[in-house]
């Protein structure tokens, strides 16, 4: 038997997934459960990234809210939306402004750690990097480094 990567008719591309965050962006999207055809790739040969990861997913458009998410993870992907066949648009991805419920606060005496809230943050820039400051305590944590609650 051959097994073979075929092109989508209709859906989404996500490429240029640093390798090591291709499966945190497949569970980030909920896409275990999701009834049609995903495929995934890690470790495809990349000039950019030296190994990228690449997931399509049939019959899917992303929400702005997905979008947002997966640049967390691969701020430099690329997704690529397909029908008929043909890309018919490409989107950079950007950070989001403000994010909420996603990223756990490090700071342990934040109420957000301590009490049944909704963790919330909002982008900045601090010295010249983008950066997500808590709502509540005002701790900053640079993109990079944020952490997802994937649960």
């Amino acid at each position: 038997m051959e097994l073979q990567i075929t092109a989508l008719e209709n859906g989404v591309v996500i490429d240029h997934i640093p390798s090591e965050r291709t499966f945190a962006v497949v569970k980030l999207l909920k896409l275990k459960n999701y009834e049609d055809v995903v495929t995934v790739a890690v470790n495809l040969e990349s000039k950019l990234l030296h190994k990228k990861g690449l997931i399509k997913i049939a019959n899917k458009t992303l929400s702005p809210e997905e979008t947002a998410t997966v640049s967390l993870l691969a701020p430099h992907a690329t997704i690529n939306i397909i029908k008929n066949s043909k890309v018919v648009k490409k989107i950079a991805l950007e950070l989001p402004g403000e994010i909420e419920d996603l990223i756990h606060c490090e700071n342990l005496k934040c109420i957000s750690n301590a009490e049944a809230v909704s963790s919330r943050f909002m982008k900045v820039r601090s010295h010249g990097e983008d950066c997500y400051k808590c709502f509540y305590c005002e701790r900053v944590t640079k993109a990079c480094d944020i952490k997802l609650n994937l649960n």
